[in-house]
């Protein structure tokens, strides 16, 4: 029997749900929620999916419904992962989590009383390049990682619309892009816990709605037809994790940089990595530093990044395998991002419990 899936939010990255769900035989696309009717007539008819929903609980009485992806906007990750647990749905949330680790630890309470699974989107994990570097991690090829760097830098990216909307987004570039390459780093050390944070947040350059944009960069406009920004156009922190590693995080919509940067680098006893795109490795070989680069292509691929989710999530309601993107791990970035955000606004290292 097919598993029966909904989407909520049938904006722009529940596009890449879709295209995952349509790759598995064993699943049927079911149902479709928007607050946009046009948008959802549009994908309904785009995809074959006859059941459109404007109310997520309208969609979630379906008791035919298994799983849902919930692919709104930050603020409504909580409220509709919530009602989608308790309604008995297993939920692959987009990242991040929610707007806070207090929403998020509430979204993981319900789901261990429910007994469903709540995997959260962090895709970085299912990349090809994530994957290649962890082997050289798990048989000790870098040795203890005591030090990394994550950056993840536009130019001139803020997207407008809900992105820049802070009480929607729940924040700027920390929250829409440096999460991808903290937990990113966060996984490929082995999930070790934040103990303290010091943040830094900028808000100068705002969305420069006055620079001319080439064709292709963002150019889209909030929900009211008014151009807006009350999120941060700069982030940067330090975090402590408890196995006493160090990372150093930067994340930006509008800086004045060359050009983007989107990189992790990570420093061990016995070697070092870095992602940008390629994966080369530093290391020693008797006595001499050296240089690695694989012999076949390591850059991130969007070719099946999303479809390896996808596939994941329905391998794990089908008890095929264990979750690697668990509500826990959500739990503990929010954690982080709301630490990042608080030491931003007193000043000063924020510890964590």
């Amino acid at each position: 029997m097919k598993i029966k899936v909904g989407i909520i939010g049938v904006g722009s990255i529940s596009v890449s749900h879709i295209y995952g769900y349509l790759k598995r035989p064993d699943v049927e696309l079911y149902a479709f929620c928007d607050i946009n009717r046009e948008r959802l007539e549009y994908m309904g008819k785009k995809f074959g999916v006859t059941k459109l929903f404007t109310d997520v609980n309208d969609m979630l009485s379906l008791k035919e419904l298994d799983a849902v992806s919930v692919c709104t906007w930050n603020s409504a990750h909580a409220p509709c992962t919530i009602a989608a647990l308790k309604a008995g749905k297993h939920v692959l949330c987009e990242k991040p989590m929610a707007l806070n680790s207090a929403e998020a630890e509430k979204m993981k309470k319900v789901a261990d009383e429910s007994g469903k699974l709540l995997m959260i989107g962090f895709v970085r994990r299912h990349g090809n390049d994530c994957k290649i570097l962890k082997e050289f991690i798990d048989t000790d090829y870098l040795g203890e990682i005591y030090y990394s760097k994550a950056t993840y830098l536009r130019r001139d990216g803020n997207p407008n619309g809900w992105f820049a909307d802070r009480s929607r987004s729940g924040g700027g570039p920390l929250i829409d892009l440096g999460v991808h390459v903290i937990d990113l780093v966060r996984y490929l050390m082995g999930g070790p816990m934040p103990i303290s944070v010091y943040g830094a947040t900028f808000q100068k350059l705002f969305n420069r709605p006055n620079i001319k944009k080439a064709p292709g960069h963002y150019r889209a406009a909030s929900s009211s037809g008014k151009d807006m920004c009350t999120v941060e156009d700069l982030a940067s922190a330090m975090i402590r994790f408890d196995n006493g590693s160090v990372l150093h995080i930067e994340a930006s919509f509008s800086l004045n940089i060359k050009s983007p940067e989107e990189k992790i680098e990570l420093f061990g006893t016995k070697g070092g990595a870095k992602l940008d795109p390629e994966l080369e490795l530093y290391s020693d070989v008797n006595n001499y530093l050296c240089n690695v680069q694989l012999d076949m292509p390591t850059a991130l691929s969007f070719d099946g990044l999303f479809e390896n989710e996808i596939s994941h999530f329905i391998d794990c309601i089908n008890g095929k395998t264990e979750c690697i993107a668990p509500a826990k791990d959500g739990v503990a970035l929010m954690k982080i991002l709301d630490a990042v955000y608080l030491s931003a606004e007193i000043g000063h290292e924020v510890t964590l419990a």
